[in-house]
């Protein structure tokens, strides 16, 4: 009660005298209905019957006037408010084959397809169609419609497309444009639009779509059938039944629409000329009136430029109709010359400039419901749809656009009704690489996701409105029987564009891999096809005559039978197949006639191999230069200088922050130069790179593991996060290697879920833990507690996170001239600034402005408002807290802690800090009280990125911080500190340890073994603590192979000497025995070179904790810390050293890769593998074999250093190395090769050399004799015939071969036959001469082009899956059979475990467990049904429960029983009590609802209208008309209501419910109408509340602004109706402004009321003040309840 007297005093002795109570003028305000002059008298009875006829009329007249149409304000046609019956006045824009795009008004686009032309044109299409003649034959729907011209259209529907947009559908048929005429109302004058119907002898009848009229247009021009024409009425007989029309431009032009010909609202054409009166001037339009009673209104964007400061109201313009809507009876009209006469009906400008993007753009205008005009560069005009100026999911900001002096912006489309550019704003867009077809290259590769697989294809989706088809031929290198195992629906794959179709907006892709990864050039036109150069394409038809093969672009080729093959062939089809991808070379090209001849024959290796050859030196590691040619969603498209290779930075692999990624990919822009970027993979598509730092630094030489063999157990490793499972994380790392953490190895804590742990791309340490040699598979660990990183590295990734964070403010501001960026480059962390306090948002954030940043939004959160006034307008002292310029957002402190003086800083302090703003890798921390503010990282640790909660930095957390440098100059000047969370003994980020205090100094201690580990003891101090003896300083001198700690006993006494301490995983270690006395221990890491005769399996030979001498090698260059060492005393390699190697790649052709010490490799060749030369030398060898040299022994075949060392007549040892038309090639030594010509290798006639390929396979040791030698030329001719060796012949008698002649045999027979042709062998040897001369050099190695090329023969995936078995893998298939994408079915299960007796007894407990619950189920009522025989049960007890019959229903809908359902909703009524009406109401509405869903409209009406008869009608009825529009049945819906007030037009609830559904709809003015309807039909005492409820469905669907007007008509009435008033107050409260809200209170307080009631509006008021006011306001509204106190005086007293 205090609180109440003090809002409202009493009075009493301190009130004034009171005032004689002052009378308000009443302001004549009209009557919602009627119009009642104030302070008239009543009249009589007798007069009654008069006043209600004048009242009738004034009735009638106030409802015709609804019938026309009234409009308030001005607005552009957007595509949200058409509706289905809108005629509008349209543009040809484009023609395709199908379909034909039309420019609409305000920008919108419609599509017409052909048949909605005329009735006519379908008939044509219509009988072709039915005969099965081709299309093609038909007129085109170019002849009918010319691009340009001025068409009468019709919105047909407005469907949404799978991708969610409205597809708007026109027709321009006559007969839906002209629905709304009749004969009787056709007149001279009028013009129409139509189709030529058909041409008779004299002229063409004309399809004008009124019935019962003939059109006749005399033969003027030649036109065909379903042309479309716009005609003039020149002469109109027999009632209109007959009508004479004009083609004549001129006189079309000037028709004007006038008021004789009886054009209504419902009748109106777009495409009119009137003549209109301006009623009103707006900002963003002009309201005119014309046939003078119409209104229609010119949008902004069809006013005449020219002429936009001459209009004034009551001007005559002449104007044309655009659009009428008939629902809301809205017209609109356009005042722009190109519309108006003497203008034709053709519209012959066209633009050319879509997609362009166009910089220094200013925006002239600003219209907010509607968008705003731009002037372009060249002074040109372009519209921005509101939708257009932001983002989708952002919030629009006007004012920011607004305060841009310039913009950038990309013209999307051209808008011919208007002559106008249309374009966005939408960065998404600006920036977007492919906006249109035209974007798109044939022959380029694109990424797309898939939508859907039809039968002939799949659908992919490139962008928003870029669609591309892949033929079913084109899913796979060979034909899929079943693509849908293969591709699912929103993969996101790599295609090829085959063909682009610009006209048709069609493209064609490719999925072949081997198109997608070729690296030949691509063929797209015929004159880049010259002679010689090798193409990749794919054959499309097979015939007698040869192959038909198409590359790019619809280019087509022949290949003859004869270029098919080498060797001749008759049938095509069995040697190749259609879809077969081929390389063809190419013959001869008539680029002019477009004819291509090719050869599949003369296609060489070398010709390919000179293609693939790489300009680009690749080397994992190599630091590069680059420069962004493109941005897309996966990364930059960069080219690396000066090689111009093209290469890809993924995003994630721009930062070591995953913040800074996004960041960095939206502040680099096209053209900018990488600098320092590394590489690291190569695959046949791309390279890429990465700008990681702790990447880079891992990369140096000799510091990664670079292959598998390299990894042993225990190896830590820098990597990336590459996908996440739900049963673990795959791991990256450099040279291809791809480990798995499982769940269990991913964090020291317990993980539930992988996701939301890491994220993919983020930088991590992994530590191996486990290796399956086998299958070339690892396991890793990604916990914090294996793989410690150095100290420091927590600072030193802060500081470089913060490097970034500037770097990319500098390169937003330095490539942007706005005052945006430049303000935003202006202030940092800690600023203090002067700001003015704006609105206080939702959230109870602040909005400040400044002068210094008028561009950006400036908040403040709550939690840094706390106790600080922030009253719009105030004045207050702002500190930076985050620069986000991105979202241009600046987010400040208001807290006087932060804004005051700072204090000194000492180093080494300690304080209490309070986190102020916090993102995923960064914190913003304020220093005690000192007014300091610094940023720390939010993990310690690149894997530390699961916490709890309680472990989070959040805002409003304190710290202990520990300052290690005042002023940082990485951190602009911010202090350098580390931090540990308040409450524990873990500090981050630190070097020296500020734990938790002992009482121990430097010298002796009595210490007791605890815990003995092979590298460490573990002792217990007297005072408990912890402390930790390296094993390195147990003993003094340990014997070399001893274990020190295994001279310790667990529980003995010791002495130790006590150095210092750490903090080790949050436990107190006190290390021991250090020689320096320091509180730093170093940790030194080692990797030794072990080499041994009997190293086989090193981890035999050695065990940890063992001590071993060794020599240092080196020291890491990228841990100074870590050592190099060799257990052998070797320490370089040099030539003749002895060494272990360990066999890394056997290569048959060159022998074996071994993997040496310190990093190194070598090449062993086959002819130095022994001193012996055996038998298939590499079958003793396998990968991973630890090798090393024998004992020196007598060399048998010795070594040859060079052909210098060989005479004529030695018999020599050597290797097949290979077999060709050239002869046999043998392998002497690593340096000396021979050739053995084919009439030297066997005594038989051997006519093709490919029979020595089966007997001397590649490394058969043979026995030559050298026949000749050339140094000089480097030229060394061997024998292998038995009489030079003495072995026997290489080819066994068995073949059955011819000797070859000798001797006088030969002479004779030579002597016979003189012109005999030498054999095919020797021919092909005698051509190729110079060639074996060339081949016949020595080679040193192989070189690594060649190798790789080797090895390319074999197709081994680049990754694994982790479950497949070796049985699953499957050979590949014959490229003429048909393939299967899926893997093959397993075998045979296995039979079924015998269950052991634990598992017996767990399913017996299982079955107990399931009885007792079921048990307790029958005990509890409350327990919900589960099957048909509980329901039954419960029905049993509960008959006439229709909740139970219902959930009954919903039990066998669930399971998709709709028969069951309907049979137990029939049980439900026939068992339900007749007394229990709701019950039975309750069944029927759901039976109503189950035949909406699942049945059909018949049996939906057999149900309502048993419903209705046994039930109460109305609440059926208002029951299924809710059902119809829930479920969008508009149309039954609104026949249902209408039905209703009918047949129930007394009943005031079904006015209601019909209102609210029309304003649901939108259909306003048809609300307006039915309210009108309702006060005839309902009594006079429900009027107000009927006008209320209209109002109240007005403020909440419709217009406020009428909804205002009808509560003001009616309170002007009721002025006492005090509930009226709560209700208006309240909706105003919700839908209105606060200016609103108290010129309401202020009225309702001065009402002639009870003070009763006043008391409470002035309670309301004051509550209101209180919420939403200021101190004044509420100050205020006391005030005026202290004068009405004492104006009211004793009454108001009591």
């Amino acid at each position: 009660m205090a609180s109440i007297e003090e809002d409202f005093p009493r009075g009493g002795s301190d009130s004034k005298a009171s005032k004689p109570k002052a009378v308000k003028p009443c302001v004549e305000v009209d009557n919602l209905f009627e119009v009642t002059p104030v302070g008239t008298k009543k009249k009589r009875k007798a007069d009654n019957k008069q006043e209600d006829k004048e009242k009738g009329k004034a009735w009638k007249t106030e409802a015709d006037g609804l019938k026309l149409n009234a409009a308030t304000s001005v607005d552009i046609l957007h595509l949200k408010n058409l509706k289905v019956g809108t005629v509008m006045l349209g543009s040809v824009k484009e023609i395709s084959d199908f379909e034909v795009v039309l420019g609409l008004p305000n920008g919108l686009k419609g599509y017409l397809p052909i048949s909605g032309i005329c009735d006519a044109y379908n008939k044509i299409l219509s009988e072709k169609v039915d005969t099965g003649d081709d299309l093609e034959d038909v007129v085109s729907p170019s002849h009918l419609l010319a691009p340009g011209l001025l068409v009468r259209c019709i919105v047909s529907s407005l469907e949404p497309s799978k991708e969610g947009f409205i597809s708007l559908k026109v027709s321009v048929n006559p007969k839906e444009v002209n629905k709304e005429l009749s004969s009787s109302f056709l007149k001279a004058g009028m013009t129409l639009g139509g189709c030529v119907e058909s041409v008779e002898d004299h002229g063409f009848l004309i399809d004008i779509g009124v019935k019962g009229t003939k059109a006749f247009l005399p033969k003027e021009t030649k036109t065909g059938v379903g042309q479309y024409v716009t005609a003039l009425l020149e002469e109109v007989q027999s009632s209109g039944r007959v009508a004479r029309l004009s083609l004549d431009p001129s006189a079309i032009a000037q028709a004007c629409a006038e008021i004789q010909h009886g054009w209504t609202l419902g009748s109106l054409l777009p495409g009119l000329l009137v003549q209109a009166h301006i009623k009103k001037v707006t900002a963003h339009g002009l309201i005119v009136t014309f046939l003078s009673s119409y209104t229609g209104t010119v949008d902004f964007m069809h006013i005449d430029p020219d002429k936009l400061s001459t209009y004034a109201v009551g001007n005559k313009v002449n104007a044309r109709i655009l659009y009428v809507e008939p629902s809301s009876r809205l017209v609109g009209l356009s005042l722009r010359s190109h519309l108006l006469p003497p203008s034709s009906d053709v519209l012959n400008r066209l633009s050319t400039r879509t997609g362009e993007v166009l910089h220094g753009c200013r925006m002239t205008s600003v219209h907010h419901h509607s968008g705003a005009l731009m002037e372009l560069p060249d002074g040109a005009v372009a519209f921005v749809h509101k939708n257009q100026m932001k983002e989708p999911k952002e919030e629009f900001n006007m004012n920011r656009q607004l305060a841009q002096p310039e913009h950038t912006l990309r013209i999307m489309d051209y808008s011919p009704l208007e002559q106008m550019h249309l374009a966005t704003l939408r960065k998404s867009i600006i920036n977007a690489t492919f906006f249109s077809y035209s974007d798109i290259r044939v022959g380029q590769l694109i990424e797309g996701t898939v939508q859907g697989l039809e039968r002939y294809g799949m659908h992919v989706k490139i962008s928003d409105h870029i669609k591309g088809l892949v033929p079913r031929i084109h899913l796979a290198d060979v034909v899929l029987s079943n693509p849908e195992k293969k591709f699912k629906e929103g993969m996101r794959l790599m295609f090829r564009v085959l063909s682009v179709d610009l006209l048709n907006k069609k493209l064609v892709l490719t999925r072949k891999k081997a198109l997608v990864e070729s690296q030949l050039p691509v063929l797209t036109t015929y004159a880049d096809a010259r002679p010689g150069l090798v193409f990749l394409g794919f054959i499309v038809c097979i015939k007698d005559f040869g192959c038909i093969v198409r590359f790019y672009g619809g280019i087509k080729g022949l290949v003859p039978m004869e270029e098919l093959t080498t060797e001749p062939t008759i049938n095509a089809q069995g040697l190749f197949y259609i879809g077969q991808v081929v390389k063809a070379k190419v013959l001869r090209c008539d680029a002019e006639g477009e004819k291509l001849l090719l050869s599949f024959k003369a296609v060489t290796q070398g010709d390919v191999q000179q293609v693939n050859t790489a300009k680009f030196a690749f080397e994992v590691g190599k630091k590069v230069e680059a420069v962004v040619l493109r941005k897309d969603r996966t990364g930059l498209e960069v080219s690396i200088l000066p090689e111009e290779v093209p290469a890809l930075i993924p995003t994630e692999h721009l930062s070591d922050h995953v913040t800074n990624c996004p960041l960095l990919w939206a502040a680099l822009q096209e053209g900018d130069t990488i600098s320092d970027a590394v590489c690291l993979r190569k695959n046949k598509q791309s390279i890429t790179l990465s700008k990681k730092p702790l990447l880079m630094a891992a990369l140096e030489p000799g510091a990664m593991v670079t292959a598998f063999s390299e990894l042993r157990v225990g190896v830590i490793m820098l990597g990336w996060v590459k996908s996440i499972m739900h049963f673990g994380v795959f791991v990256d790392f450099p040279h291809g290697l791809c480990g798995l953490a499982p769940k269990a190895a991913m964090s020291d804590k317990f993980i539930t879920d992988t996701a939301g742990v890491f994220q993919v791309g983020q930088t991590v340490l992994a530590k191996v833990t486990n290796l399956d040699e086998e299958k070339h598979r690892f396991l890793v660990s990604l916990k914090v507690s294996d793989v410690s990183s150095a100290e420091g590295d927590a600072q030193a990734r802060l500081i470089q996170g913060q490097r970034e964070r500037r770097a990319i403010l500098d390169m937003m501001t330095s490539r942007g001239d706005t005052d945006l960026l430049q303000q935003l480059s202006s202030i940092s962390l800690g600023d203090k600034l002067k700001m003015t306090v704006g609105e206080t948002k939702e959230d109870g954030s602040v909005s400040l402005i400044s002068d210094q940043l008028c561009s950006v939004t400036v908040l403040a959160s709550k939690y840094h408002t706390t106790d600080v006034n922030t009253t719009p307008g105030h004045q207050v002292s702002a500190a930076v807290l985050h620069v986000d310029p991105v979202t241009s957002q600046v987010h400040v402190s208001l807290l006087p802690k932060l804004t005051g003086k700072k204090k000194k800083l000492d180093k080494c302090s300690r304080h209490t800090a309070t986190v102020e703003y916090a993102d995923e890798d960064f914190a913003v921390i304020s220093v005690g009280n000192t007014g300091h503010l610094t940023v720390v990282s939010t993990t310690t640790h690149l894997n530390e990125t699961f916490r709890f909660e309680s472990e989070k930095l959040s805002v409003d957390r304190n710290l202990t911080v520990t300052v290690t440098e005042p002023s940082c100059e990485d951190l602009g000047g911010q202090c350098l500190v580390t931090w540990q969370l308040r409450g524990t003994r873990h500090e981050r980020g630190t070097s020296e340890s500020k734990g938790q205090k002992h009482c121990y100094d430097v010298g002796l201690v009595a210490a007791e073994v605890k815990a003995i580990k092979p590298l460490h003891v573990l002792v217990t101090l007297p005072d408990g603590d912890l402390g930790s003896v390296h094993v390195s300083q147990i003993h003094e001198s340990p014997r070399v192979g001893s274990f020190p700690t295994s001279s310790l006993k667990i529980g003995s006494k010791v002495k130790a000497r006590f150095i210092g301490s750490h903090e080790v995983r949050g436990y107190n270690y006190l290390p021991f025995s250090h020689q320096k006395s320091s509180f730093c221990r170093d940790r030194m890491k080692c990797k030794s070179q072990i080499c041994h005769t009997e190293a086989n399996h090193p981890h035999k030979l050695f065990k940890c904790g063992q001590c071993v001498t060794a020599k240092v090698v080196g020291v890491s260059s990228k841990n100074a810390q870590q050592l190099n060492l060799s257990l052998i005393g070797t320490h370089k390699l040099k030539q003749g050293t002895v060494t272990m190697g360990m066999v890394q790649e056997i290569n048959p052709q060159k022998g074996l890769v071994l993997k040496l010490p310190f990093g190194k490799s070598g090449l062993a060749s086959l002819t130095d593998l022994s001193d012996t030369y055996t038998d298939n030398p590499l079958e003793q060898y396998k990968e991973g074999q630890l090798i090393h040299s024998e004992k020196a022994l007598p060399a048998v075949d010795v070594d040859i250093g060079s052909m210098s060392e060989l005479s004529e007549g030695q018999v020599v040892r050597g290797y097949v190395k290979n077999i060709g038309e050239m002869g046999i090639f043998v392998r002497l030594s690593r340096s000396v090769i021979g050739r053995v010509l084919i009439q030297n290798a066997t005594n038989y006639f051997v006519t093709n050399h490919e029979i020595f390929t089966e007997h001397l396979p590649p490394n058969t040791l043979v026995t030559a004799k050298v026949i000749h030698v050339d140094a000089e030329s480097n030229r060394l001719d061997l024998s292998l015939l038995p009489d030079d060796t003495g072995k026997a012949d290489v080819l066994p008698e068995s073949l059955g071969l011819p000797l070859r002649l000798k001797g006088k045999d030969k002479e004779k027979y030579d002597r016979k036959n003189p012109k005999r042709k030498r054999s095919v062998s020797e021919s092909k040897q005698v051509r190729v001469c110079e060639r074996v001369r060339a081949c016949a050099c020595v080679c040193v190695c192989v070189s690594k082009s060649a190798a790789a090329q080797e090895r390319g023969r074999l197709q081994v995936p680049s990754a694994f899956c982790w479950d497949a078995a070796l049985n699953s893998l499957q050979p590949a298939s014959a490229a003429d059979i048909t393939y299967e994408s899926s893997s093959e079915e397993e075998g045979d299960q296995s039979k079924p475990a015998k269950k052991s007796r634990r598992e017996l007894e767990q399913e017996r407990q299982e079955a107990e467990r399931k009885l007792s619950r079921l048990e307790s189920e029958l005990q509890d009522p409350s327990a919900r049904p589960e099957n048909s025989s509980q329901f039954e049960r419960l029905l049993l007890s509960s008959p006439d429960s229709s909740l139970l019959w219902l959930q009954y229903m919903a039990f066998h809908l669930q399971a998709t029983q709709v028969e069951q359902a309907r049979a137990v909703a029939e049980r439900a009524l026939r068992t339900i009590s007749f007394r229990e009406e709701q019950e039975k109401l309750n069944v029927w509405v759901a039976l109503l609802n189950l035949e909406n869903m699942y049945g059909t409209e018949e049996s939906l009406q057999r149900v309502f209208e048993r419903a209705v008869q046994y039930c109460e009608p109305m609440p059926v009825y208002q029951q299924l008309a809710d059902i119809y529009a829930k479920s969008g049945k508009v149309k039954e819906a609104e026949s249902l209501y209408k039905n209703m007030v009918k047949r129930f037009k007394q009943e005031k609830a079904v006015w209601q419910s019909y209102g609210s559904f029309l304003l649901r709809q939108g259909q306003t003015d048809a609300a307006n109408a039915l309210l009108q309807r309702a006060l005839q039909s309902l009594s006079n005492k429900e009027h107000v509340d009927l006008i209320s409820k209209f109002a109240r469905l007005e403020f909440q669907y419709g217009n406020s602004e009428r909804a205002k007007a009808m509560f003001e008509k009616v309170l002007s009435s009721y002025p006492k109706r005090t509930d009226l008033w709560s209700i208006f107050i309240d909706l105003t409260m919700k839908h209105s402004s606060q200016k609103d809200v108290r010129d309401l209170f202020d009225r309702v307080i001065h009402l002639s009321v009870s003070v009763k009631k006043v008391k409470f509006f002035f309670k309301r008021y004051l509550d209101y003040e209180k919420k939403h006011g200021t101190s004044e306001s509420i100050q205020a509204v006391k005030q005026k309840a202290l004068e009405y106190v004492d104006s009211k005086g004793s009454e108001a007293t009591n």
